[in-house]
């Protein structure tokens, strides 16, 4: 993920094996990450039982909120591809109990359709 993406607001690829390193002190007995997406110091992991939004806050990101969302509370998405002129990709959340959806974007670099394609698997059965 480059500097422009970062300052864009466009989250990038990350390997599962560093995120694993990353969240291994949240992560459930044997639980194991899928996809993994960075954001300067934000992530976005899909794992086989949930999807986790990790915000770091504060100058040192010492301060980390951890969002959990079960598979099963995400009632809708929509994946928005990359285009000639918009360079980024997007993905909205609905999750059942909140009322406005939750809404990432990737950079043009991230194959949106793999987190699709997981997301799919994961909310609609396999």
């Amino acid at each position: 993920m480059g500097l422009f993406d970062a300052i864009l607001g466009n989250a990038g690829e990350m390997s599962a094996e560093d995120a694993t390193e990353e969240l291994a002190t949240i992560l459930g007995p044997e639980e194991q990450i899928e996809l993994a997406y960075k954001l300067i110091r934000d992530m976005i992991v899909l794992t086989d039982r949930r999807l986790i939004l990790i915000d770091k806050q504060g100058v040192t990101g010492k301060k980390v909120e951890y969002r959990s969302v079960p598979y099963k509370s995400i009632t809708m998405f929509t994946v928005e591809s990359t285009g000639h002129f918009d360079l980024d990709a997007e993905l909205k959340l609905w999750v059942s109990g909140q009322p406005s959806p939750i809404a990432l974007e990737f950079n043009g670099k991230t194959n949106i359709y793999d987190m699709q394609g997981l997301l799919a698997a994961k909310i609609a059965g396999k």
